[in-house]
């Protein structure tokens, strides 16, 4: 069907206008100050009918063909990246027209797969890749007809966006305002364009492909991490959480200590983007330093994480986030976790009672990981986190999720029982008269005890297992 270049060019300015059409109908202004348009150029990116044609016979080159395709297929990248995006720029894109670009985008793919264009580029993802493509990609190492496209034309657009990104970056040599001479240079409304397009380009290829792309993807995730703009920072982080999640440490390595270093550095990120920071930073570490769990990025990483933490405690966000991401660095870390029990403790007892059920129940479940991980062993905090427990226990009568963290606290204090014994009993002795906590020294005095010994070689057995063998990030 798509045999001539004149027919999928035509197929090509059908679906752009299935764009165009409702785009040109929004109504939009730039922020006042914002010398960039991102609804300008779309529209620039979408006008194929009259960008390309040759003057001399209205027919059209091979080049001419791919630079539109290339034009079109930015253009479906800023449209279905704006989805997740709350920046004046992008917030204004209708969600109908993020559907519309992933169609039309899928269309093109699947047409250009089909082209005699299309099978005599198909070199270029050997060269790439080292396969073939075709089929539905179920095949080990084939690409199926939508990545295709997207891969093929990653060389041509991951150094054009890295460029975009790089013109507003602070120039580290110059003295002043930094931020101001940078927003002088290049319109910072460019890179952050820039930094969605590149964000959607990388999440779009997978594993056991992106790996291949490490050289021209890795280059310009740390351009955008290197950038002073939470947008365009957080779109790097991202993307990088993506590549940790489908490749393996090796096709990392050439970057490694660069990567880890501009991990730490922006861990130091505003509130907006530190979720990004903390999941991107637990899952390079642990995929890159899996197999020396003494690296000492794991707790150079650590260090830097606890540091903010303990600077703003109470900031929800920030610790929710930690929360939720950590549970693979704790793995990484292992039985080294005892020589930060001074840092880690003191933050747990606080969140324990924090005003929401949330945080409540993902420290209760951290608080589970270090106790296996470590035994909790050889250390003073046992008595102040069987105190912190009870506490808590009578606290949750108050909470909607009473249930959950009742249940939470009652297998932290069985573990605790059987692994630390006597400990264990001295500490509980003077809650086990307080009526509030009747019920649960009575499901405590009915815990099987008689495989104590069993439960402690099982305990100190995963610690040690984990601390040489960092789970695989998911």
């Amino acid at each position: 069907m798509w045999n001539s270049l004149s027919a999928l060019h035509a197929h090509l300015i059908q679906l752009s206008e299935t764009i165009l059409n409702p785009l040109s109908q929004i109504p939009y202004t730039p922020p006042e100050g914002t010398p960039i348009s991102p609804k300008s150029t779309l529209e620039s990116l979408l006008s194929i009918k009259n960008s390309n044609p040759n003057p001399n016979n209205n027919a059209i080159t091979e080049t001419q063909l791919f630079n539109s395709i290339k034009d079109f297929t930015l253009a479906c990248a800023l449209l279905s990246s704006s989805q997740s995006s709350t920046h004046e720029l992008l917030s204004w894109i209708p969600k109908n027209l993020a559907i519309e670009a992933n169609s039309a985008f899928n269309e093109l793919s699947n047409a250009y797969a089909e082209s005699d264009l299309g099978a005599r580029n198909e070199r270029r993802i050997s060269e790439l890749l080292g396969v073939m493509s075709g089929g539905d990609g179920d095949g080990d190492g084939l690409v199926n007809e939508e990545k295709r496209l997207v891969i093929e034309l990653m060389p041509e657009v991951l150094p054009l966006l890295k460029d975009g990104i790089k013109e507003s970056s602070i120039d580290k040599s110059a003295d002043g305002d930094e931020i101001s001479a940078a927003s002088a240079r290049a319109p910072v409304g460019s890179a952050i364009v820039a930094a969605y397009q590149f964000g959607w380009f990388v999440t779009q290829v997978d594993y056991p492909h992106l790996g291949k792309l490490c050289n021209l993807v890795i280059p310009c995730a740390l351009t955008a991490l290197d950038h002073w703009s939470p947008q365009v920072k957080g779109q790097g982080m991202i993307s990088f959480t993506h590549l940790a999640k489908n490749v393996n440490a090796a096709e990392l390595s050439r970057y490694e200590d660069v990567i880890l270093d501009a991990c730490c550095q922006n861990i130091a990120s505003d509130d907006e983007i530190w979720c990004h920071v903390v999941e991107m930073s637990v899952l390079l570490v642990t995929c890159i330093q899996r197999s020396d769990p003494r690296s000492p990025w794991f707790e150079k990483m650590l260090n830097e994480m606890l540091g903010h933490l303990e600077r703003q405690p109470r900031n929800k966000d920030r610790r929710v986030a930690w929360l939720k991401f950590v549970e693979p660095l704790l793995h990484g870390i292992g039985l080294v976790l005892v020589a930060h029990f001074s840092r880690i403790f003191p933050l747990f007892f606080k969140w324990l009672h924090a005003d929401d059920d949330e945080t409540v129940l993902l420290v209760l479940k951290r608080v589970h990981t270090v106790m296996r991980l470590t035994w909790i062993r050889n250390t003073p905090y046992l008595e102040r986190l069987v105190d912190e427990l009870a506490l808590l226990y009578k606290e949750a009568a108050l909470r909607v999720a009473r249930e959950q963290i009742r249940s939470s606290v009652l297998e932290i204090l069985i573990l605790l029982q059987q692994c630390k014994g006597l400990q264990f009993k001295a500490a509980w002795d003077k809650h086990s008269n307080d009526l509030n906590l009747t019920s649960l020294s009575l499901s405590l005095s009915g815990n099987t005890t008689n495989n104590v010994g069993a439960h402690v070689d099982q305990f100190h057995g995963d610690s040690l297992q984990r601390s040489s063998q960092p789970l695989k990030p998911q």
